[in-house]
Parts: structure tokens; sequence; C-alpha cells
């Protein structure tokens, strides 16, 4: 099948194939009829299985220019909702379109002035509904809502921002709902909000074929130590280290770079400019290892990863799924390879339980124990004990001015 077979206009096949892509993926090939036509569609699918562009497409061919906002897409994050503009970009390269990009955390007024001109609005629920409540985003001309990542704007309590935004809409609008698990919440949003809908589900994990699942078991000391070992051994085109806290991403990045490994990190506590910067320079080569906590794992546009590591597990068993869900996408090989300790036997079983999965074990091997310093960078002190925020510059400073400004710290 093709995009032609599917009525795609040719300025739109133009686009696409100046990015290289010419056949469409499962998810694309179910949803675009359904979308082009109106439908209502819930979609249920596994990470970089081609989500972004089964509803993009059809919201750019129906989508007029300079008639109004008429398409709102919400996901859950901010790097998401600039993933997506940029994607939608390209592929209207030559259908010319208005976005605006809302999300908080910057300047408001660019925004406002974005959505006065805008025909399509990709963002956040909760800097959506800032700009609902001030009345500087227009929704009666809305024909079509995308909730992307529905079951993660659900898990971070964004559902209630939803529902408000979708109640200021017109009732005969089209709802394409897109996430990779359906939950109860997830069930009320297609009852309430969507009208006799299509619902497509494709795979919800990476094929086996293109996936190979490893673990070591082995003690909590030498985790590091295999750690790096695993990565020269593997030779690892590029790779995404994963922790659940955002502290243990910071430790292990620190003791990397200790051993001369070009890395870098993503954590929720990054400022955004940061966080998108990051993800650029990883696509762009610009360093082959990435140590990320959970807010990699889900919908972010990470490319060509070749290897997936846990460095220890979450507590939730669909993020293991989401995790090595960022390799041996769109068809490529890729291998996912689990640091095991006594404390992850249970969510592991949990795991393997659960959904079914061929992880093998592999025999323990030799490898030089390295220095690891689990400690976290503190501020440099006072001597009274309090936090510095910056160094005196004037060093000229009487001991009594230096006292006095100590205290104010």
């Amino acid at each position: 099948m093709t995009f032609e077979s599917l009525n795609v206009k040719t300025e739109t096949i133009r686009a696409l194939e100046e990015q290289n892509i010419t056949k469409p993926t499962d998810i694309q090939k179910m949803t675009i009829p359904f979308a082009l036509e109106g439908r209502d569609v819930v979609g249920i699918s596994k990470t970089g299985s081609g989500k972004t562009l089964a509803f993009g497409i059809p919201i750019l061919e129906n989508t007029k220019h300079k008639e109004g906002l008429q398409v709102l897409i919400l996901g859950p994050t901010r790097e998401l909702a600039v993933q997506i503009s940029n994607e939608l970009k390209k592929v209207s390269k030559y259908c010319k379109k208005n976005f605006a990009t809302i999300f908080g955390g910057v300047a408001i007024n660019p925004q406002i002035d974005k959505l006065r001109i805008a025909d399509i609005a990709v963002g956040t629920p909760g800097r959506i509904l800032d700009h609902v409540e001030r009345g500087t985003i227009n929704l009666s001309k809305i024909k079509c809502v995308v909730l992307d990542e529905a079951d993660k704007m659900v898990e971070m309590g964004f559902i209630e921002d939803v529902c408000k935004i979708l109640n200021k809409m017109p009732r005969d609008r089209q709802v394409l709902l897109f996430g990779a698990t359906v939950s109860d919440e997830i069930g009320r949003l297609k009852k309430n909000y969507t009208s006799n809908p299509e619902v497509i589900k494709g795979e919800v994990q990476v094929k086996e074929d293109f996936l190979e699942q490893y673990y070591y078991d082995i003690s909590s000391s030498e985790k590091f130590s295999l750690l790096v070992h695993l990565l020269k051994k593997e030779s690892a085109e590029k790779a995404i280290i994963f922790c659940s806290k955002r502290t243990t991403v910071e430790i292990v990045v620190k003791n990397l770079r200790k051993q001369g490994i070009e890395t870098d990190m993503i954590h929720g506590k990054m400022q955004q400019n940061k966080r998108l910067k990051v993800i650029e320079n990883f696509n762009k080569n610009g360093s082959e290892v990435l140590v990320a906590s959970a807010v990699a794992a889900r919908g972010l546009d990470i490319r060509d990863v070749t290897h997936v590591f846990n460095y220890d597990l979450p507590q939730d068993p669909q993020e293991y799924i989401h995790r090595v869900g960022r390799t041996a996408r769109a068809g490529e090989c890729g291998k996912a390879i689990t640091l095991l300790t006594s404390d992850d036997h249970p969510i592991f079983t949990n795991i393997i339980n659960r959904y079914g999965l061929d992880i093998n074990v592999l025999p323990k091997e030799s490898f030089p124990r390295l220095r690891f310093d689990a400690r976290m960078n503190r501020p440099r002190r006072f001597g009274n004990g309090r936090f510095s925020k910056s160094r005196f510059k004037n060093k000229k400073r009487s001991n009594s001015d230096h006292r006095k400004r100590s205290k104010n710290f």
C-alpha cells in the first residue's frame, strides 16, 4: 500500500518523499482513511509506530489556510508539542499552514500573537486551558481535536484540564485519540467525547524479530562497572541509559564522564530549552550516549537508537515497554539490556508475566571494577555552613563586609 492509494494529496506525498518516507506504517494505513472521512478514531499503538503522521496527514489535508483555528492537538509534554509541530511543518511544506506551539514556562504574549493567525495549534493542556480562561484562544471554529499520548496525560493528572477544554469546543468536532494503552479514564473520554469511533489497534509492543532483550543478574556494587564494560563491548552507535530517579541520572552521568565516555542527560527537572537542545544534539550525533529518566521514554523524537540499557527498573511494568520501545523503531533492529539486582526481581517477574516477554539471561562476564562516586554535586559552602549562590568578585572587601553579606544567603 502507498500514500497515493490512501488518497493523500500530491503536495503532501512530495514533502514525505523528501524525508525518505515512501510507505505508510500499519497505524497510518488503518487510520488515515477514516480520519480523512471525518470519522472519530481511537488508536492504540506502541511508541514509534508513526502515530504523528497517522493523525497529522489527515489534519493537513482537511485544514484550510487562513480560516481561523480549526485544529487543536493536545499532548502531555512540551517536548512532544514541539516535536509534533516540527514534524507537521515539514509535511506541510507544499500546503501552507500556520502553526502555534503552546506550552508553559515561556512568555505568553508571543503565543497570543501566534494564536491570532494559527490554522493549527499544538500544546499542553495546562497552558491551553490558561489561554481558554484568558479568552486568548478561539475554539469556536475547531473542526478536529487530537489527544496524543492520552494515557500519559491521564497518568500526569491532566484529564480534568482536557475535559474542560473539550467542553469549550463545538459538539460536532472530530476527535482523534491516541495512546499506548486503554485505561478506565480513556474509556470515559471515548464514551463522553467521541461519536461511534473507529477503534484501531496496532502493535502495542516492538516485534521480537527486531528487538533483542537480555538481562544480567548482578549485585548493586557491580552495576556501574558492568555498564561501562557493555558500552565499550557493544560498540553502541547510539544508546539510551534509563534510570528511575533524577538523582541517579545525574550521578551516572558524572561517573561516566570520569571514565571518558561522552554523554548527556535529560530529566524532568531540567529547563525546557536545555531539554530540547539535548534531544536535538543527540539526534545530530553530538553524543552517542544519553542518560535519561522516564521523561524520554514517551513520545519524544529520539532517532536511530541501537541500544537501550535499563540501569534500574521502573515500578510500572508499562514503563519498561515504553523504554525498550525507544529502539527497534520503524523496522530497524535494536537491543535492550537490563542490569538486574535482587531488589528488581519482583517487578521484573511482573513485567515478563504481564507481557509474555522473552528476555534472555546472559552469563556473568569478567570486567574491571571501577570506582563509583555516589555523591551528588553540592553547591559550595561558606565557613558558616550557608550555601553560596556565587563567588565574590571583589576580593578587596573587608572582613566585616564579608560577614555581613554572607548572612544574606
